[in-house]
């Protein structure tokens, strides 16, 4: 081959990959200075329009392939339940998809009102919560004490101090000696899923805490492929921590999977999980629940 025709083929591969870098953009949020009306470009306001959206969801509308998302950790949770689905929530051939998290909090609990209890008799008192399928109550921010309730039970089973049930789509708490639930800071799991992944291709979600949520913290519900979970904390939510279904392809690399209410890791369908330096908690519920699917685990990362 001919200098000139070497020099040019060098030229053209710079220049893709050029092109690519330029391509990809970052979105900022803040949950504290930001507002959806800004442009998202900048991690402080600026004026004019510039800075941090408030909202992920917000980011989310801006963002388009090889795109990266920015949490700016504000010491607030981020109370949303969010939604990775199609090209534009994908990644390119030369750059990922991804949503840095900063070590931020993506939360999914919400407080129950006090006069939503009701006392039954005996110290113990219930509410109704919106879903039923899965739940928690958290107590001062953290999974409280559960008494399970056998298939098929006909009564509340008896419940010492600080501890609840869920039976007949009620929670059932007892409080301390002396005091209602409104004396306790309880909260339960109200938002559905944390993070849900549908249809993508080459997204990277790193650094996040996902906790309290009614289902799953992270779900990679079908057709997610070349995807990564990297130093992840997901941690009290009411089905599990992470759940990959249908064909999808999932490496979870770094994550610590813990207190959630009926699996830590859960797999369906014909998924590959690729389980890297993972801390998966034998606590609250089983650390894998199978139902469906493949796990590799690996010393070294490699696309699954």
């Amino acid at each position: 081959m001919k200098k000139s025709s070497i020099t040019h083929v060098v030229l053209v591969a710079l220049g893709v990959l050029l092109a690519a870098d330029v391509g990809a953009r970052e979105f900022y949020v803040d949950n504290r200075g930001g507002d959806d009306r800004f442009d998202g470009m900048e991690s402080s306001t600026r004026g004019g329009g510039i800075g941090p959206f408030r909202t992920i969801a917000r980011a989310l509308r801006a963002v388009s392939k090889g795109d990266r998302i920015v949490l700016v950790n504000t010491g607030e949770p981020y109370r949303e339940s969010i939604t990775l689905q199609g090209a534009s929530h994908s990644g390119t051939e030369y750059q990922d998809f991804e949503l840095q998290g900063n070590g931020a909090i993506l939360e999914g609990a919400a407080p129950i009102p006090p006069e939503a209890w009701q006392p039954v008799g005996q110290g113990v008192w219930r509410f109704s919560p919106r879903r039923t399928s899965h739940q928690l109550l958290f107590l001062d921010g953290r999974p409280a004490a559960r008494v399970a309730v056998e298939p098929g039970t006909l009564a509340v089973p008896e419940l010492k101090l600080l501890e609840w049930c869920l039976f007949d789509r009620m929670i059932y708490f007892r409080p301390e000696e002396g005091k209602s639930p409104r004396d306790h800071a309880l909260s339960q799991a109200d938002l559905p899923v944390g993070v849900t992944l549908h249809d993508v291709r080459r997204v990277t979600i790193r650094d996040l805490i996902v906790q309290g949520f009614q289902l799953d913290g992270i779900n990679a519900h079908d057709n997610v492929f070349g995807a990564a979970l990297v130093g992840l904390t997901c941690r009290g939510n009411a089905r599990s921590g992470i759940s990959v279904g249908g064909a999808s392809r999932v490496r979870i690399e770094g994550c610590t999977v813990g207190n959630n209410g009926a699996a830590q890791l859960r797999t369906e369908g014909h998924c590959l999980v690729q389980l890297i330096d993972c801390q998966l908690l034998d606590n609250t519920a089983p650390p894998i629940v199978s139902e469906g699917g493949r796990i590799e685990e690996k010393k070294e990362a490699d696309q699954p």
